[in-house]
Order: C-alpha cells, then structure tokens, then sequence
C-alpha cells in the first residue's frame, strides 16, 4: 500500500462517519493514533503481530482531540481504543469517558513490569518521550549548557534559542523554574509568577516559539536557533541525518504517551486485549527500535541493544536525571496558564 493511497484511506475515515453494526465488533478494533509514520511502525510491531494472535483486525484513524471529546459527548462510539498523549486521557477521565483498564485479566503481558506511576486505573502507558536541551555542535562543541541555568545563561552562551508556544501544548514553565533555581522534586506546584519572570530574562534571545515538533526541527536544522527545548524524537530524527545537534539529557522532562479505552467502545473485550498484548516487554521493545522512545515496560529496555539506550528517555541511563511533568496539575491550571501566556506574550 502506497503512503498516498495510505493518507486517502485514513482522509475518507476522518471525512465520512464512521458506520458499522454491532457484528463488526468482535472481529474488529478501531485505534485514535497520531498517524503517519508512528502507524506504519505500530502495523508492523503490534497491529500485525496482534491480529495474527487473535484474528482480531486492527483500524488505525488519525483525529484530534477535540474531535474525541465532541464525539464522547455526542455517544459516539467510533473508537474502540485512544493512543495519545496522557494530558489528552486525563481530560476524557475526568468527563466520565474512561473504562477502566482491567490489568486482573491480562494473559500477554504483566501488569508489574509497566513502570508503577503510569500504571493507572483508566490509562496504561505505552512509551515515554522528554522535552530536552539541544545545542548545534558546530556553535558549542564540549563547552554547551548543562542545566536550564546554563541554558537561560546568555552571556556566557549567547546565541539564539527556541522554546515550545503554549500552542504546542505546553509552555516551558518547569524549564524556566529550573532556570531559576527550584529543584526538580519542588517544581510543583508551579510558581507562575516566578516562572514568567524567568521567562522573561530570556525572551530576547527567543526569536521564534515553535508550536510544532516540525517547526523546532526546522529552526534548529537552519540554525534560526543554536539552542532549544525538544522533544527527544524531534532531534534524534535530526542527528540520524547528519545534523549538528547533540542532546543534552540533565533535567529532562519525561512525557508520557498511553491507551485508554472509551465507554462507548464498540469492542470492549477486543480493546482490552490490545492493551493487554502491547504491554509486552518484546511487543514494546520492537516499536521503540523504531520510535526511539522509552518503553513503559521496565523489561524491554533489557532486549534493547546498547546505541539505543544512550539515546532513550525512561531508561535506566536518564530516568534518573529527568523528572515526570505533571499532567494532573497543567489540567487543573490550563485556563488560567492560557490567559497568562496570552498576556506575556503580546506584552
């Protein structure tokens, strides 16, 4: 199958609802991912490998989350499986939308071996990601900023940086406390105040705020920018093709990315058993060779060959440098961030 003809498919599912009776439902599972290459890596390491187990086919669609929580709200029950980020689960947890996992019943994988703090009642992890500090090797070399300090030093490392808009999620509110001296276990909650005064000492070497993976990739790669917070992924893809960039992992900010099964799923028992089966240390091993992010499942970082793990979050060489940013206090807090943000920004 072509990548066009792969794109017409998953167009003509976003464009025409989504129609089926209840005798697909056994046979069938409908997953929400984020698209494009993450599902050409997940067809081959787990969609694949699940279906040849259970005969049970797997339907990967694209879709934002707004048309997730519209949908809940609609009792639609297009989706049998969600595959996001946890700040997207934690929001349909909390409007009731959530079945719970149910870990008693897994017959492919161990519950004990997911990292315990992603473990949760109605969201169990698949893989992990960071926000890390990115440097041009051709501008710093051996002498480039070690900690957010350092980072937020622009006499001592001047040059231009990037850091994420509140539009790619989130601003870097953890970064610019730590810039500012709070230790990692005493981020939160945070201090908005001293946050965006933080923010502010650095705003004139901040020429541009990305708000896409894409864009920081772009700006790092044109050397717009010399320095900047990225997600992990963004940059590897980057250095993997000669790019002058290098990563420099102390106080990494480690995001999670996990499933979650909708109440009106069409295949309750069907979805389920998909956790179930990717939470396998070899199932969550293969996609990570690929995605270059850290499995939730503690064992699978030993089937994993050691180049790859000098590069991966959640493992046992960063876990320890980085911190988990939590999502249950940017969901209590996001509105009034919002109106912060909006406010600094344009002032």
């Amino acid at each position: 199958m072509t990548q066009i003809s792969r794109r017409g498919i998953i167009a003509g599912a976003l464009a025409t609802p989504f129609i089926a009776s209840r005798a697909r439902a056994a046979g069938q599972l409908v997953i929400r991912t984020p698209g494009g290459v993450y599902d050409d890596i997940m067809r081959r390491a787990v969609y694949e490998p699940f279906t040849k187990a259970t005969g049970i086919t797997v339907v990967p669609i694209g879709s934002p989350m707004s048309k997730l929580i519209a949908m809940y709200k609609a009792g639609d029950g297009e989706y049998d499986v969600i595959d996001t980020g946890d700040s997207g689960l934690l929001n349909l947890e909390r409007l009731g939308a959530l079945a719970p996992i149910d870990y008693g019943a897994w017959k492919y994988g161990k519950p004990d071996e997911i990292i315990a703090e992603l473990r949760l009642p109605t969201r169990c992890a698949s893989y992990l990601y960071a926000t890390v500090s990115v440097y041009n090797t051709q501008s710093f070399g051996a002498k480039h900023p070690t900690s957010w300090a350092e980072f937020w030093d622009t006499a001592a490392f001047p040059g231009p940086r990037t850091l994420p808009d509140m539009a790619s999620g989130q601003p870097p509110l953890e970064l610019a406390l730590l810039a500012d001296g709070v230790a990692p276990d005493a981020l939160y909650p945070l201090d908005l105040d001293r946050a965006f005064k933080s923010l502010t000492r650095i705003r004139g070497s901040v020429p541009k705020f990305w708000d896409t993976g894409a864009l920081s990739a772009q700006m790092m790669s044109d050397k717009e920018a010399l320095l900047g917070a990225m997600w992990n992924g963004r940059v590897q893809t980057l250095i993997d093709k000669g790019v002058p960039l290098a990563i420099e992992w102390n106080q990494n900010m480690i995001q999670v990315q996990a499933y979650g099964v909708p109440k009106t799923s069409r295949n309750p028992a069907g979805a389920q058993l998909f956790i179930d089966f990717a939470a396998q240390a070899p199932v969550q091993a293969a996609y990570a060779k690929d995605l270059r992010y850290g499995p939730a499942n503690t064992k699978a970082y030993d089937l994993l060959p050691k180049d790859l793990l000098d590069i991966m979050p959640g493992g046992p060489r960063y876990r320890a440098m980085g911190f988990y940013q939590k999502i249950d206090w940017w969901e209590d807090n996001r509105d009034r961030i919002n109106k912060m943000w909006s406010n600094w920004v344009l002032g």
